[in-house]
């Protein structure tokens, strides 16, 4: 059997994209040995896609805009599931964190005063999403690679870490390998920072890239981790539909921001005919005129475009199977209806919609300044994940951190617009400068050499049944559908207790997939190597889904469409037992604080 290359570092990163960078160069900051370890090359990270912007309470546009505003909107948004505690320090803190991505070279698009700009975006009162046109997230990116690429870090490209490795109960490295070539890598740290982005591959369709197999939350599990809240999985109103080589590919929350409205196929505007009793008033004679935005500020107004993403999503899916969808099972998402409206309505879309522009003219064929793009949900985020301390962002395993979509918390039910990359930086921050913190006051830890023998071997295991075997993407394509139609949008008992028990079947399967040829550039024995952790996240998911008897945030049940006012109070637990298999428990809210009660009071 090929040993193994070793790598000693005192903080270990995985997962380069915003939060894992900006982990990092909090570490590198706290003048520690960093090591940086990314499934693909350093640039690629799926942060890229974020497009619409970073919501942070610059008061910008609206000086009304605070961070108590802000943290409000966070939890209402959440269903109050929120950790409240993440809640308000993203809140308190997005604002410094985004100024000072500004310090470190990021371009913003600007006021006519020149203050960075900011959007509606949906779920938040004020316009709060500081953005470059729609290529936020590559904006940030590049900035947080051209400041840490200098700060000594040593960066680990084309790498999939497969396990981690503990000492008794704390996590001191992980084991991997080189994707290129498949030779195997030890990593020895004494702290280790999870930010591997979401699950999105568990589903067939998804804006997700090929990177998002779920592998931090299967990694702090099989560690002994808690995750939570696995059952809220967002999926976002927009994607592409059509041609099917694009299906999936998200089309941002900022179309809709700049004036963008949902038609079906009659031309109808259809997000008027649900407006939830909370955005609109009752003694208005058309929906039209009663629609308000939280409260009937007549300033504060958002198109019910802009609702929380789970309810556009659900009306979506209500218009195509009442069969008023598009030619291609979605709707219409217009924005070149500006034109009645804004002088030279072309370049404005183009000024700032690059992305959109050339995304759907190059893909589709589709002139958005003058047509109407198809649309329809996919799959885009995991409000679920590893549980963590709210201040340090460590989990319940010593040693282990997580910060950004692999951390769950903020975001309870159901996650805003935008919240995303500024949770990266404020909670990559935090992961980075407490796992640094850590390293310094613990020793390196033991790796047991059967550690590593042990993961060496489940490594190799496919490669050595020659092809007699299950095929991997065969099996991974059946998990996605199975997950798609039975664990989706609207769910409910019959289906999701079907996909637990087909699950049970897909591991068995997966025990004996094959992977023909060598180490070397196998993309089929990179997918073995992924569907543990699939399996894993699939199953936290149904399961937590099955036990949440309501239907809450991104959560919807049609056998129990109402909220359960005795389920508001707790977070859905997973964890693995000590016989291997998986336990699912609830576990209480803090009571919130009383300053923070009297600000969501306060903010209606």
């Amino acid at each position: 059997m090929d040993r193994y290359t070793t790598h000693e570092h005192d903080v270990l990163v995985i997962g380069a994209g915003g939060a894992g960078l900006r982990a990092a160069i909090e570490a590198s900051a706290a003048d520690v040995n960093v090591g940086l370890v990314c499934k693909s090359l350093l640039g690629k990270a799926h942060t890229v896609m974020a497009e619409g912007g970073v919501a942070a309470a610059l008061a910008n546009v609206d000086d009304r805009d605070n961070w108590r505003v802000h943290f409000s909107d966070t939890m209402r948004g959440g269903q109050y599931l929120n950790n409240w505690r993440m809640a308000e320090l993203h809140a308190r803190e997005a604002p410094d964190r985004v100024r000072e991505l500004e310090a470190w070279g990021a371009v913003m698009d600007r006021t006519k005063d020149g203050k960075i700009l900011q959007r509606n975006f949906g779920g938040h009162k004020y316009p709060r999403l500081a953005h470059v046109g729609d290529r936020t997230g590559l904006e940030m990116i590049r900035t947080l690679q051209d400041h840490g690429i200098h700060r000594g870090i040593t960066v680990h490209m084309e790498a999939t870490v497969f396990r981690l490795l503990k000492d008794g109960d704390r996590v001191v490295g992980a084991f991997g390998y080189d994707r290129e070539h498949g030779r195997f890598l030890l990593y020895r740290a004494k702290a280790v920072v999870l930010a591997t982005g979401g699950i999105g591959r568990a589903y067939s369709v998804t804006s997700n890239s090929w990177e998002y197999t779920g592998d931090g939350h299967g990694l702090a599990y099989d560690a002994g981790a808690d995750l939570v809240d696995m059952e809220f999985v967002q999926f976002h109103p927009t994607g592409m539909v059509w041609p099917p080589s694009v299906r999936g590919i998200l089309v941002t929350e900022g179309v809709r921001g700049e004036g963008g409205i949902l038609k079906n196929k009659d031309g109808r505007r259809f997000m008027f005919d649900d407006i939830p009793d909370l955005y609109k008033d009752q003694t208005a004679d058309t929906p039209e005129e009663g629609w308000r935005y939280v409260t009937g500020d007549k300033d504060a107004r958002r198109p019910p475009e802009l609702l929380t993403r789970d309810h556009v999503a659900r009306c979506i899916v209500r218009e195509v199977k009442a069969g008023r969808g598009s030619p291609h099972g979605g709707v219409f998402l217009d924005i070149a209806w500006i034109r009645e409206k804004i002088r030279d309505s072309e370049a404005h879309i183009r000024k700032k919609l690059p992305s959109m522009y050339h995304q759907f003219k190059e893909l589709a064929g589709v002139d958005i300044t003058t047509q109407p793009m198809e649309v329809g949900p996919t799959t885009h985020y995991v409000m679920g994940g590893i549980r963590v301390d709210g201040d340090t962002q460590m989990s319940t395993v010593p040693g282990l951190f997580a910060a950004g979509e692999c951390a769950a918390g903020l975001h309870g039910a159901n996650r805003l617009g935008g919240n995303s990359l500024s949770d990266l930086l404020v909670f990559g921050k935090r992961a980075g400068e407490h796992a640094a913190a850590w390293a310094k006051d613990h020793d390196a830890g033991t790796v047991g050499e059967d550690q590593a023998t042990d993961a060496m071997r489940a490594c190799l295991a496919p490669l050595e049944r020659d092809g007699n075997g299950e095929n991997p993407h065969a099996l991974q394509r059946h998990l996605q559908t199975m997950m798609q139609d039975h664990v989706g949008i609207v769910r409910n008992e019959r289906d999701m207790t079907h996909a637990v028990e087909q699950l049970a079947d897909f591991r068995a399967r997966a025990a004996v997939v094959a992977a023909p040829g060598s180490r070397q550039y196998n993309g089929g024995w990179h997918t073995c190597l992924d569907l543990p952790n699939l399996l894993t996240v699939s199953e936290a998911v149904a399961r937590s889904a099955l036990d949440r008897t309501e239907s809450r945030g991104a959560h919807f049940r049609e056998d129990h469409p109402a909220k359960d006012p005795s389920l508001a109070g707790h977070n859905t637990v997973v964890r693995r037992a000590s016989d291997g298999t998986m336990e699912v428990s609830r576990l209480p809210i803090p009571a919130l604080r009383e300053d923070l009660k009297a600000i969501i009071a306060e903010m209606g």
